[in-house]
């Protein structure tokens, strides 16, 4: 088998009519072929610049000379302001016994670090990604598994810490495959709906209405067939996907569980996903329903405030189109962090049954109507009675509205036509920020 051929095999699978021209071809390494295929060509009709490392070629061991072509080709595309995909199959980093090939990966991550932001990167795990390389991956803005692909950065023999599974479940893969094939159509999916750079528009393109029968909101809103949900597996509340509303892509983030306190979990993968938007310049919108910010001592232990204030700071941050459209629940510190203005949403609407309060009308009765629950035959009846009066005056979506907290009420089956509305209307945001390096929020 001639060297390079699973490298091209899977380039082939991702490149229209598995057409791609090589870049670099007779580059050597230590006298046989470099550990890299780079080429570039085009994906659902538009260029894309890839590379597939060669399990063939010394177990795909990546040298200087490898790391020179993948830095070539990110060079490459940062000059024509094009995607990259990787696919990464590799033992790691030639060992010669100096820090030279060290070196040159050093620089190869720093390279993709600097074309973060810029044009799309999308990692793909297709067998073992270890060491140097592992760090490398997981820069990209979006990083696909296949089931039997591993990553780690130093040998978790026997743990199974380097499985797929756990590396979704930890927030590092933003998908999991079957297979090649199946990893390659995720990454086409989500090339048709990114942008080819950070100054080009928002991709256009064509999906069916949403289907009538459709189960969930975020379905509701977005154009059939156009949904590609990430990090499932990470976070039990909050949801994130890329699709489409009447074909131009945006980014929708869910918390439409309202049973589950948002965890520091769902608040990093929100954050992750909307700093990801915002780079690209892909609207937000953001569906509302929840308790608020898990609050026990588990959770503060495990890191909620600092995950919780990152999320509010990127919310505050992103300069990008955002619509927050509550569907329920938005009490407390939720509704400041990613519902109200003080997130710095640009429009607000509000189901007519929505609840926008400092507090859950249970807590508010607790607080605010102590008093009244003295004295009752039933305090249990009497609590939910007051409960509910208080949702449905105090923390209704219209006393909100009158309090210029909420841009618009309306009747939940008219949810998509507010936000394709609202989408018209913010098409030409211009946002200019004073003069800073960035931000200093807390990771």
């Amino acid at each position: 088998m001639e060297t390079g051929t699973i490298a091209r095999e899977r380039l082939a699978r991702l490149f229209d009519n598995g057409q791609f021209t090589e870049l670099d071809a007779l580059r050597t390494e230590q006298d046989e072929a470099a550990a890299v295929v780079t080429a570039h060509g085009y994906v659902e009709g538009a260029p894309v610049c890839a590379f597939a490392q060669s399990p063939d070629v010394n177990s795909g061991a990546a040298g200087k000379a490898a790391a020179g072509k993948i830095r070539r080709l990110m060079s490459l595309a940062a000059k024509t302001g094009v995607p990259v995909v990787g696919i990464y199959d590799s033992c790691g980093v030639v060992i010669d016994g100096t820090a030279d090939n060290l070196t040159a990966y050093g620089k190869l991550i720093a390279s993709a670090s600097k074309l973060s932001g810029v044009v799309p990167q999308i990692s793909v795990v297709a067998g073992v990604c270890a060491g140097s390389a592992a760090l490398l991956a997981s820069t990209a803005d979006f990083l696909i598994m296949t089931e039997k692909a591993e990553l780690y950065l130093t040998p978790p023999f026997g743990t199974g810490a380097e499985t797929a599974e756990s590396a979704a479940k930890a927030g590092i893969a933003a998908a999991v495959c079957e297979d090649d094939a199946a990893a390659m159509e995720q990454a086409k999916a989500l090339l048709r709906l990114l942008p080819a750079n950070n100054l080009a528009g928002t991709p256009v393109s064509e999906f069916d209405p949403p289907a009538a029968d459709a189960d969930c909101l975020c379905k509701k809103i977005a154009d059939g067939g156009s949904l590609v949900p990430l990090y499932k597996d990470f976070g039990g509340c909050a949801g994130t996907a890329l699709g489409a509303v009447r074909g131009a892509t945006v980014g929708i983030v869910t918390t439409l569980r309202s049973e589950d306190a948002i965890t520091a979990d769902d608040a990093a993968k929100m954050a992750r996903f909307v700093r990801t938007c915002d780079a690209f310049s892909i609207p937000v919108i953001t569906l509302v329903d929840t308790v608020g910010f898990s609050a026990d001592t588990d959770a503060a232990k495990s890191g909620s405030l600092r995950a919780m204030t990152q999320l509010c700071g990127t919310y505050a941050e992103a300069t990008t189109v955002k619509i927050a459209v509550i569907a329920g629940e938005a009490c407390g510190a939720a509704f400041s962090a990613i519902a109200g203005r003080g997130a710095g949403s640009d429009y607000v609407i509000a189901h007519e049954k929505a609840v926008i309060a400092p507090m859950r009308p249970e807590a508010a009765v607790e607080f605010l109507m102590h008093d009244e629950l003295k004295g009752a035959a039933d305090v249990n009846a009497k609590r939910a009675a007051l409960a509910k009066e208080y949702a449905e005056t105090t923390a209704s979506a219209k006393k909100a509205a009158a309090l210029g907290a909420v841009d618009a009420v309306i009747a939940p089956a008219d949810t998509r036509q507010a936000v394709i509305d609202a989408l018209d209307m913010l098409e030409g945001k211009r946002v200019q920020n004073m003069p800073k390096k960035h931000s200093n929020i807390p990771f």
